[in-house]
């Protein structure tokens, strides 16, 4: 999918999916970006988007993972 065609909307939907598909995944915001080829600044939104949707939270390492499953 490319990023720039591909809207806010859509990539929330992509890192949902991907996040309840691989229930364990924590991933730092330099992989997310890696992985679905986003600029900082795109990364950053989507990543306080989802924290504040507390569907992600931050772990003590600074890698993200979801809210749901515990510390």
């Amino acid at each position: 999918m490319d990023a720039i065609q591909t809207t806010a909307a859509d990539w929330l939907q992509i890192i949902r999916g991907e996040y309840s598909e691989i229930p364990g995944l924590h991933l730092t915001k330099k992989q997310v970006q890696r992985l679905w080829g986003l600029d900082a600044v795109t990364c950053d939104a989507l990543l306080e988007t989802l924290v504040g949707g507390r569907f992600l939270r931050r772990t003590q390492n600074g890698a993200y993972a979801r809210a749901d499953l515990g510390q």
